[in-house]
Formats: C-alpha cells, structure tokens, sequence
C-alpha cells in the first residue's frame, strides 16, 4: 500500500517541467514503488506472481525494471507508443489474424441508454518492441520486447465498443494464454468497486478529516468488512445456483426485521413478490436491494455494488429503529 498526498504548495505541471523530471521525482513513480513493494513483500511467500494494473501503470520506466525470473508485468495499454520500426503500438494487430473469438453478454443501462447485447470478441496478438521514449531515462533499455494483446468487438460500431488492449511480459504463445490475460485484467473491476464503497459513492472516506495515513488505513480495514459483505450479496445474486446461507451476512435478530420489510417492499403482482425461501441468502439480498431503489423484476438487471450499499445503509438505520422501539421501556 501507498499512501501518498500532495503538498499544499502545488506547482503545475509546466512549472516543474514535468516531462524533463527523472521517473523518480514524477508522481507516476508510485506504480513503480507499490510493484517494488508487492515483490518484496511476496518474494519468501510465492514462487511467482503477475501484476495487473491499469492504464496509469503503462509506464515505460517499470517494464524496463521491474520484471524478473518472478515477475510478470500485465497493464492495460494507454499511450499509442512508438515501435523500433517506426511504426505505432495500436495499428500493429490490425493486419494479424484473428488468433480466437468468444461471446459475452452486456447488460443493458438506462443511464447511457445502452441496450442489451451479447457481443463477440476477437483476439489478436503479436510481439511488439516499444523504442524509448525521448523523455525517458538514456540509462534504461532503448527498447523492449513485450507482448500486445488486443480484445476488440466486431460486429457493432457505437461509442461504447469494447475494445482492450494489454501489454504484458509474459510469452503469449497461443489463445489460451492470451484469454487468461484478458480475463485477469477483468478481474481488477473488483478493485474499482471496492474504491465506490470507500470514496464518494460510499463512505466518502476522503473527507473523513482524519490526521495521520495509519488512521485512514485502519478505517480502510474497518470498511472492508462491509465491502465484503456485499461482495457475498452480489455473489448470492450472481450465482443462483450457489446455497450462500443468510447467517454469513445477517443475525437472527436482522433476518426477523427484514421478513417484516420484505412483506411492505412486495408488490401485488407475482413478478413483485420475493421468489426466495427463508435462510437463502438471495431472499434477504432481494430486500436490501429493494431498499437500495431496485425496482425487483428478476428480468432486468441484478442489483449492483452500490444499489446494495445504499440499500443497507437505509436497512442499517431502519434496523437501529426498529431496535429502540422495540427496546423502550414501558414504564
């Protein structure tokens, strides 16, 4: 973990002359020292690791340094570099042919009007060798072989066409490898989800005021039980076939309030009615999601991460409620 803010005397970046600073003195350098990091912390535990990142950790400067006999470097690419032919990073698949295909389904958002779709997605992927960036250290490689993956819709042409393209130092030899990276990629929205419970969509953990980074860390690890907790509800949702007990993320005592609630929060048709038996975790998911604004058809999309943090936050205070009321004293 990196925990890093900026001083209250902030020149721009023009006036540090950015681009001319040494990677060491950049901002971006913390995705070098969160990987520096991550293998000391793991070089005694693991025979070996790949490090995922987005795009803020395509930087020239760390695939240069920090792969080695155990490291892989996996980032999504955000700069259409040069080669060492002369040629740009993005256009290099396009004359490859397409290595395999497979089919995803897109759910549909009234909020971009996005309709539903089910997409396919072709493959491509060749070795690359990326030339050194003119401002970039003369003491580093002045270029490197890696592999460029690219994962892009066909078929369809609108403004949110999937399109992926990696970067990685592992040897893409054939489609399996080349899936496998696409979906360990996928796998980082997990972390983009736990950042909407602690930031502005959630806690707003940013403007807690608290003084010192250890404070803020044992916060971030308070919240994290809660993340996963809804990360539980989430997985109830999104794998009907799976048995996830309601005990894993309700008490007794919460599992009563919420058959109250269930029964105001159904509707009169049998579409509105919670489909779940009692003790299912999915029965009292439905409830929470209901109080996160879930309309409750099961034809259209399941609720996400932050419907249901909404919706347990309202659970949270109707349950403190519903506690005292019953608590008062009769006297």
């Amino acid at each position: 973990m990196k925990v890093w803010n900026r001083p209250l005397k902030f020149s721009s970046k023009f006036e540090r002359g950015y681009n001319r600073l040494p990677i060491e003195e950049k901002e971006s350098y913390k995705w070098l020292e969160v990987s520096k990091n991550t293998q000391n912390s793991l070089k005694d535990v693991v025979p070996a690791m790949v490090i995922a990142q987005d795009r803020e950790g395509d930087i020239y400067e760390q695939f240069a340094t920090i792969p080695d006999d155990t490291t892989e470097l996996l980032v999504r690419a955000r700069t259409d570099r040069k080669l060492k032919d002369k040629s740009n990073l993005f256009s290099s698949v396009a004359t490859e042919p397409v290595q395999g295909s497979y089919q995803i389904k897109i759910d549909a958002c009234a909020q971009t009007k996005r309709k539903k779709r089910n997409a396919t997605i072709e493959i491509r992927y060749k070795e690359v060798e990326l030339k050194r960036p003119t401002n970039a250290s003369k003491t580093i490689a002045p270029s490197l072989k890696l592999y460029f993956i690219e994962a892009s819709e066909t078929g369809y042409n609108a403004k949110d066409k999937i399109c992926w393209r990696l970067l990685t130092t592992m040897h893409v030899e054939n489609v399996e490898i080349a899936k496998n990276c696409i979906e360990w990629c996928s796998w980082r929205w997990t972390i983009e989800e736990v950042f909407k419970i602690l930031k502005k969509e959630g806690f707003n953990i940013e403007a807690s005021e608290l003084e010192y980074a250890w404070s803020v860390r044992k916060l971030s690890l308070l919240i994290m039980e809660v993340v996963i907790k809804l990360f539980l509800m989430r997985l109830a949702y999104a794998e009907p076939e799976l048995e996830i007990s309601s005990n894993s993320c309700f008490t007794e005592e919460e599992e009563e309030f919420l058959e109250h609630q269930i029964k105001h929060l159904e509707g009169k048709t049998e579409k509105q009615k919670n489909p779940y038996k009692q003790k299912d975790l999915k029965r009292y998911v439905w409830g929470i999601a209901r109080l996160g604004g879930w309309k409750g058809y099961e034809s259209k999309r399941h609720p996400g991460i932050t419907t249901l943090w909404i919706g347990l936050k309202h659970f949270k205070d109707a349950m403190d409620e519903w506690t005292i009321c019953r608590n008062v004293s009769t006297r």
